[in-house]
């Protein structure tokens, strides 16, 4: 068994970002290695989605069902089917000074002994991947409006107010 766990800091609410990581259909577009999302369900706080994960010629489909729970803002994703034993996520996004606290915990076991060597051994690059991935797409869905940037010098009244933090996530992802 593999787990994994991540507090971080980040200048958003907790409400966005936890409507950010419910959007289960949207994975794929900002979503290392995910090629594929495919919602088969949705019943009051219950998603069943299917996601695509792909790495050259590699490619692997599994089932989760993911609870939300928007009164505590916690996110928890359990494994239905698929190339694993288990497959349990806990997404929580507390208030915090700074905006909100994330906590994000990962526990998995695959059902190929190679395929879960290998992962182990590379588990914080991808879960760092992963968890960068969300976070830019924050700034790019959010922005930060702590720090507005001029964009028209000759007409101030009518700025725009970009971040220099979003417009960095957005030249990353492009």
């Amino acid at each position: 068994m593999t787990k994994h766990s991540e507090l971080k800091v980040v200048p958003f609410k907790p409400e966005q970002l936890f409507e950010m990581v419910a959007d289960v259909q949207s994975y794929p577009k900002f979503l290392p290695w995910c090629v594929g999302a495919r919602i088969r369900s949705v019943e009051n706080e219950l998603i069943v989605a299917d996601l695509m994960i792909g790495y050259k010629l590699l490619r692997e489909r599994f089932t989760s069902r993911v609870s939300l729970d928007r009164q505590n803002v916690i996110i928890r994703t359990e494994f239905t089917d698929g190339p694993f034993n288990f497959l349990r996520n806990q997404w929580q996004f507390k208030p915090s000074p700074e905006g909100c606290l994330i906590d994000f915990s990962v526990e998995f076991e695959f059902r190929s002994t190679v395929l879960q060597k290998l992962v182990s051994v590379l588990l914080n690059e991808v879960v760092l991947r992963m968890v960068g991935a969300f976070e830019k797409r924050a700034y790019v869905l959010y922005g930060d409006s702590t720090q507005p940037i001029e964009l028209n010098e000759k007409n101030k009244s009518k700025s725009i107010c970009i971040t220099k933090r979003a417009i960095r996530a957005h030249i990353l992802i492009i």
